[in-house]
């Protein structure tokens, strides 16, 4: 059932994206926001992706949603002041197709985005099948000057393997190890510490995922890591409410110059 409406539901364009900022530790600015899908189902109301992408993959829609997702978010973006990238993410799926670089810069080129306002978030599993492919898919991407995320580091078997065959631009901790951080659990500060050390050695920029307190981010912030991402500066927004909040860190940016 789910599947048959997923159907109608791209050719009606029912889905809608909410984005999340991505804050710069030292400035407190906003560098970029994550594009997330929401299904907006005419009888159904607002459905969160958990509950349809698993099902977009396993029928192959995953392929022409991750297209409309990657329109729309250029498409917004497009309009956005110039420092502000957006991130979307890649489905494993999307990289059995060949020609997924060339689309990309059709998308690029018809919403006027310069390339290097894109950043391609991908997980650990787009690597396993086929990496050699995969990766060359991915440095046909990064040399038109797209940035290249591994998200959900240091939850796969294989990562550190990866930072070595293809030159990432940053790594996204994964919240697991955020989460803990302001309990005492030194194993969590102790890989924070490691996986910073190793991304600045590296050259990488760091976002922490599932910031949701204060001290989680002075314990980032102390660590050195990048950037953060969460709840404890903003949830996912509409377009309209992530545009205010970009144009209102703007000007506290300007008063504060």
């Amino acid at each position: 059932m789910i599947e048959s409406d997923l159907h109608l539901a791209i050719a009606r364009d029912e889905f809608v994206l909410h984005y999340q900022p991505i804050v710069d530790l030292k400035s407190g600015r906003i560098n970029s926001v994550e594009a997330l899908v929401r299904w907006q189902h005419p009888q159904k109301g607002m459905i969160p992706p958990f509950d349809f992408i698993p099902v977009a993959e396993e029928s192959g829609l995953i392929v022409r949603l991750g297209e409309v997702v990657l329109e729309k978010a250029c498409a917004d973006a497009a309009q956005w002041p110039a420092q502000i990238r957006v991130s979307v993410n890649l489905s494993p799926i999307q990289f059995r197709d060949k020609n997924l670089p060339y689309k990309i810069a059709e998308v690029l080129r018809l919403s006027g985005l310069p390339p290097k306002r894109l950043e391609l978030e991908i997980t650990e599993a787009a690597l396993l099948v086929d990496s050699a492919d995969n990766i060359e898919i991915l440095t046909q991407l990064r040399e038109t000057g797209i940035r290249i995320v591994m998200d959900d580091f240091g939850t796969g078997y294989s990562s550190l393997n990866y930072l070595r065959s293809f030159p990432f631009d940053k790594i996204k901790i994964d919240r697991s190890y955020v989460k803990d951080l302001e309990k005492g659990h030194n194993q969590s500060r102790t890989i924070l510490d490691a996986v910073v050390a190793m991304a600045r050695g590296l050259d990488l920029s760091t976002t922490a995922e599932g910031v949701e307190t204060q001290a989680q981010m002075d314990i980032l912030k102390l660590a050195g890591c990048t950037e953060m991402q969460g709840y404890y500066f903003s949830k996912p927004l509409p377009r309209a409410e992530i545009e205010k909040l970009i144009e209102s860190a703007r000007g506290q940016a300007g008063r504060a110059a």
